[in-house]
């Protein structure tokens, strides 16, 4: 009996990884052709499996959006690059004069037990 229950199993495993297999193969592979030595791709259809999906996000005139162009769209500060604004605020009036940032001046330090000159 137990046998049996354990040939069902496995009989249903397999049946089940050849259905896997049969999704996992893609709808039509490119061919590269190699012609004196030289390959030469289908560019058609890599072109074809560039393409966003039919489910992408669409522009106002209905050709889809790439998910790089979201990305790109972002502001700089976001992406950790030059941000004008924020670099000026960072350097004070030295902006564009001097490659040092504005610091306030420093302080002599004073001691509280003895009384100042």
């Amino acid at each position: 009996m137990r046998a049996a229950c354990g040939w069902i199993a496995m009989l249903a495993a397999l049946g089940s990884l050849g259905a896997m297999a049969q999704e996992a193969a893609p709808a039509n592979p490119c061919m590269e052709v190699t012609v004196n030595g030289e390959r030469a791709p289908s560019y058609d259809c890599l072109t074809q499996k560039m393409r966003p999906p039919a489910s992408a996000p669409r522009d106002t005139d209905g050709t889809p959006q790439l998910a790089s162009e979201a990305i790109a769209n972002r502001p700089s500060n976001q992406l950790g690059l030059f941000n004008r604004a924020a670099t000026s605020t960072r350097m004070g009036n030295t902006f564009g004069t001097s490659v040092y940032p504005q610091r306030p001046p420093t302080v002599a330090p004073v001691s509280p037990l003895m009384p100042g000159r």
